[in-house]
């Protein structure tokens, strides 16, 4: 996303360059409001807070349909009922087939999740890693 645009001309960018045949994203001012922030498309992507702009991102996520998302930190930068509305995004798409796939330091809330916990690698205990 870039600062100068404003969130619309960004959404409407990447809905563009993102289009593929058969394959509809949400109109930019519905994927505003599924992410609770309808109203302030007109404002310039970086005078958002750090939250705000993420849910953005998740915003670019609607505005061009693609059924894998690969997320890293999804939930940086969200407070508890951005969270709870970011886990709600993610089972409606997985709900229409979609595939999540998400690195995290945090659980996302998300019902019958498969996870693959990182612990450790092999050396860690000998020193090789620092």
């Amino acid at each position: 996303m870039k600062n100068e645009l404003t969130v619309a001309e960004n959404l409407e960018f990447w809905q563009s360059f993102l289009s593929s045949p058969g394959a509809a994203g949400l109109p930019v001012e519905d994927a505003a409001e599924a992410v609770g922030l309808s109203g302030i498309t007109h404002l310039p992507f970086g005078y958002l807070s750090a939250g705000q702009q993420r849910r953005f991102a998740f915003a670019k996520l609607l505005v061009a349909h693609r059924p894998v998302w690969i997320l890293d930190e999804p939930t940086a930068a969200l407070d508890a009922s951005a969270d709870r509305l970011f886990a709600g995004l993610i089972e409606a798409h997985l709900a229409k087939g979609g595939i999540v796939l998400a690195a995290t330091h945090q659980p996302l809330g998300l019902k019958n999740a498969q996870e693959l916990k990182m612990t450790g690698f092999a050396g860690v205990d000998q020193g090789v890693w620092g």
